[in-house]
């Protein structure tokens, strides 16, 4: 069997469902979503999801919380915080200040999980689902030091990149499908039997 590991880009799959107004989607079992990814003769090592932790406003901070439990769920699934920073910007037209998010590390810890587990032969292809042509770098040092290994762009809805598209040997959009038969249901235990809920703002 041919070895996966499926590393997701949260916040460009985050970005992705939210400008197709996918917003039930965002309660998404990431495991099954990478299962459904994989071709007959594949088997699925691990699932690495990669965010950085939202901590404004409070109620968006809340469901992100939710969800980061309700992935702590899954087996095989190791989750990589980054930064989340609000910086300010001025506006042009009328000078008042506005908050910007910019999220920091995430393309940093992919490059280096991916370049770590591809030198130590932990898998035979990786599934990349992002559009950030930051990783265009790493991808390319993959391919020269273990050609080998395959690695496969996923694009999250309304997201794509050329020039990762270019260095990938192969690349596709993840379909509406894919995210309906990929969710928890509405309510899940942890271990320790507290029930997580998916947020109202999300069904």
């Amino acid at each position: 069997m041919q070895r996966v590991i499926v590393y997701v880009d949260g916040f460009n799959l985050y970005f992705g469902l939210r400008s197709k107004g996918w917003k039930r989607f965002y309660w998404l079992d990431i495991r099954k979503l990478a299962q459904s990814l994989l071709k007959q003769g594949q088997k699925l090592i691990r699932t690495k999801y990669f965010t950085s932790r939202v901590t404004k406003p409070p109620d968006k901070a809340a469901r992100q919380n939710t969800f980061m439990e309700a992935l702590q769920t899954l087996p095989d699934v190791d989750i990589f915080f980054g930064h989340y920073l609000i910086n300010t910007i001025e506006c042009k037209r009328c000078g008042n200040i506005l908050p910007r998010p910019n999220e920091k590390m995430t393309d940093v810890n992919i490059a280096v999980e991916l370049l770590t587990d591809a030198f130590q032969d932990i898998f035979d292809t990786a599934i990349l689902i992002s559009a950030d042509s930051d990783l265009v770098g790493p991808i390319r040092k993959v391919k020269l030091l273990t050609p080998d290994k395959r690695i496969i762009i996923a694009f999250p809805p309304d997201r794509h990149s050329f020039a990762l598209e270019q260095v990938a040997d192969a690349s596709f959009t993840i379909g509406r499908k894919k995210f309906a038969e990929s969710l928890f249901p509405d309510s899940l235990q942890k271990a320790d039997g507290y029930t997580l809920t998916r947020p109202a703002q999300w069904k």
